[in-house]
Order: structure tokens, then C-alpha cells, then sequence
């Protein structure tokens, strides 16, 4: 892992570590269970094949990652790599605890600074990540590198709806469902960041030209749950 992070870098790792012991558990709560659908569409855009080698980054508590582990199969390979230490913990007692023929690798390491070469992986996710870099166009040419010609990526995150309806819907949801929920598990300050980097984080739009700035040949947006949340699928 990079060790020469930024204060900001700093702070948004704290604030991971601080909340992975109820990360899961509140994502359920907030999304009503909607999040696993979102996180299996974004692994069926990654489009993993038996054998491949994928990456999952920023990858959490696992989800991600324990999906892709059962279509690239006994044969392929993950490897999950987030910077939070509690997250990591957390996705390898849960991996280890539940019989699994696929074993994952957990790495600990910095989303701008990968420590793996050039044209590694035959696919990638990214569930809740992207906002969180202190750096977007760096974290997209590292994934851009690391990626093998013609893999896809599959980028899961919020997403700022088009529609003033649904914009108004997403801002009462974050003040009135997701910060008084945080507020009794004792997290307020750490979930309210939500909002602000929501404002900062580029629109579907500014994705795609990220994303082809990086190099990537192919890059879509797809909006989902109305518009509320996205996927940036996006093809070296």
C-alpha cells in the first residue's frame, strides 16, 4: 500500500474503518436489499469467464469480490483490494467463515498506486469506490493499466438523477433515512459525508469522458433506480 497518502486520503480511510463493522449491515438497511441486485448487474456488465483473473477494487467487505469468484470459477482467480485494514478483516473472516471452493485474495493497497503490472486482469468491478478516490482520472488510468486489452470494468456507485423529482427524492432520502439511521448506530458524522461527496462526483456524462480520457475505447452509463445510482461500464 501507498504510504504517502494525502490528509483527505487520510480521512476517507478512517472513515472506512470506522464504519466496517456495520458497513454491510446498514447498506442493506438503507438500499431495502437492492444493493445485491445492483452489485450482481455490475458484475454481469464486468463480463467474467471461467478462468479469468479479476479485480474487485475498493473492494469493501467482498461482495463483489465473492461474486465474481463464482463465475470465474475454480480456475480463474480474484483478488479484492481496498485501503480500509477494518473492511479487509472484516471480508476475510466473512470469506473464510462460509465454505467456499474459490478462494480470493485480500490485498490492502492504495486505488491510485496499484501494485500490479500492466495487463493483468480480464475483468474488474468497483462498488462505492470512485466517489471516495481523492483522485478520479488517477484511479482510472491505474484500473485502465492493470486491465488486459479489450477487458471491461464494471463501476458501481451514486449517481446524481437527471430528473429535479428525483434529485428532490435522493436529497430527502439522505437527510431524513440515511443520517438519522447512522445517527443511531453512532455514525452521523462519518455517513453524512454522503451528500458532499455526491455534490462533487461527476455525472454519468463527465464519467464516460473520464473514462475515455483515461483511454478506455468503450464507456457507458447506465442509470439505474432512478437515476439514483449508476453503472460506468467501460472497455480497454
Amino acid at each position: 500500500m501507498t504510504n504517502n497518502m494525502s490528509p483527505a486520503a487520510s480521512e476517507i480511510q478512517a472513515i472506512f474503518d470506522r464504519i466496517a463493522p456495520v458497513y454491510d449491515q446498514l447498506n442493506n438497511w438503507l438500499s431495502l436489499g437492492q444493493h445485491r441486485i445492483w452489485k450482481l448487474m455490475a458484475v454481469k456488465w464486468s463480463e467474467p469467464s471461467p478462468g479469468d483473473v479479476a479485480l474487485d477494487l475498493c473492494c469493501g467487505s467482498g461482495d463483489l469480490a465473492k461474486l465474481l469468484a463464482r463465475q470465474v470459477g475454480s480456475t480463474g482467480r480474484v483478488i479484492g483490494v481496498d485501503f480500509s485494514k477494518e473492511q479487509l478483516a472484516i471480508a476475510r473472516q466473512r470469506n473464510s467463515s462460509q465454505f467456499s471452493p474459490f478462494p480470493i485474495e485480500w490485498v490492502e493497497g492504495d486505488a491510485l498506486s496499484l501494485s500490479f503490472d500492466d495487463n493483468t486482469f480480464d475483468c474488474a468491478t468497483m462498488g462505492y469506490g470512485l466517489r471516495n478516490v481523492t483522485d478520479i482520472p488517477r484511479c482510472l488510468q491505474e484500473l485502465y493499466r492493470v486491465l488486459k486489452p479489450s477487458a471491461k470494468a464494471a463501476i458501481l456507485d451514486f449517481h446524481r438523477p437527471e430528473q429535479s423529482l428525483m434529485l428532490a427524492f435522493q436529497q430527502w432520502y439522505l437527510q431524513t433515512i440515511v443520517v438519522p439511521t447512522a445517527r443511531r448506530f453512532g455514525l452521523t458524522e462519518e455517513y453524512a459525508y454522503i451528500s458532499p461527496s455526491l455534490e462533487r462526483f461527476p455525472t454519468g456524462i463527465e464519467q464516460i469522458k473520464l473514462a475515455y480520457e483515461a483511454g478506455f475505447a468503450r464507456a457507458i452509463h447506465y442509470p439505474i433506480a432512478g437515476g439514483m445510482m449508476g453503472v460506468l461500464v467501460i472497455t480497454k
